[in-house]
């Protein structure tokens, strides 16, 4: 019987699940955090472990909040467009309404106000720009109106380090800086690589992401130039205390990001294009574990 009330739910407790990850963008939230504890690490100085657990969930809900709003505001272009339109404030399975926007409010000052409490009030500052970049700059103001759209955007990730780094000294360091300017050059060819693959989604959406506005060869071409600044900006860290740990993890993830985005300017397909999008994580990842590798050294 237990057995049976098991496999009867199940199919419900997955889908609850899946709800609530794509509501609150889960996996870009872990990937936000990641960021933040990279800053932690690059910064000079310590922090105990217990702040920096703190830190880290701060990020995350603020990040969570940020794509919550994000899917509450867009159900209008979320229903037009194929890949999105499972989302559940379009669906109806979660209700269009004041309660969750007093969630979405509730979670984004808790996680300030809980970073500022047990860390400071600049660490707190950027966690809230972060936050606040994606889900007001980036979803409100700028995504129906222009292509810069994910590149004054992308700053969203770079606060997000800033944090990170601010947790441990408000004084900003270079290395610091440097990660910042790191994550803001790698959101639009990440991002813009992806949108070559859903370009026609963004198309029924009238979205103007780059491939819309400029077509798809243009927009790989300028994603190869923008990888290339990208990974020449990855590599200035070695300059400012990296050692060769950080210079292999960097220049083995530019190295393949570097590669896909060749093929992508060369073919412009789906498959060329998604590609291009995980190389973007690949490197990012490399780079990332291999910069707090190379600090704690």
């Amino acid at each position: 019987m237990a057995h049976y009330t098991l496999n009867h739910w199940s199919p419900y407790m997955v889908t609850a699940i899946k709800q609530f990850t794509d509501l609150f963008k889960l996996r870009i939230g872990i990937v936000i955090s990641f960021t933040a504890l990279a800053g932690v690490a690059v910064a000079p100085g310590s922090l105990a472990g217990w702040k920096i657990a703190v830190l880290g969930l701060a990020v995350l809900i603020s990040s969570a909040s940020a794509g919550a709003f994000n899917q509450y505001v867009e159900r209008d272009l979320d229903i037009l467009m194929k890949r999105t339109s499972k989302r559940p404030f379009v669906t109806g399975a979660l209700t269009h309404g004041p309660f969750w926007m007093g969630v979405i409010l509730a979670m984004l000052a808790g996680s300030v106000l809980a970073t500022a409490l047990v860390l400071n009030t600049v660490s707190a500052l950027f966690v809230f720009l972060g936050a606040f970049f994606y889900a007001v700059v980036y979803t409100v103001w700028l995504k129906r109106r222009t292509w810069m759209n994910i590149v004054i955007g992308g700053l969203a990730g770079s606060f997000s380090v800033l944090a990170g780094a601010a947790a441990v000294n408000p004084e900003l360091g270079a290395q610091a800086l440097i990660l910042a300017a790191i994550l803001f050059l790698w959101t639009p060819p990440h991002f813009w690589s992806m949108a070559i693959a859903y370009r026609k989604d963004y198309e029924a959406a009238k979205v103007p992401m780059l491939p819309v506005v400029v077509g798809d060869k243009r927009a790989a071409h300028i994603i190869l130039s923008s990888t290339v600044a990208l990974v020449a900006t990855s590599l200035l860290p070695i300059f400012y205390g990296m050692g060769w740990i950080y210079f292999i993890g960097a220049a083995s993830g530019g190295a393949y990001f570097l590669e896909k985005s060749v093929r992508l300017a060369r073919e412009q397909n789906r498959s060329t294009a998604m590609s291009c999008f995980h190389a973007s994580l690949v490197q990012l990842s490399l780079l990332l574990v291999a910069a707090m590798v190379d600090a704690s050294l």
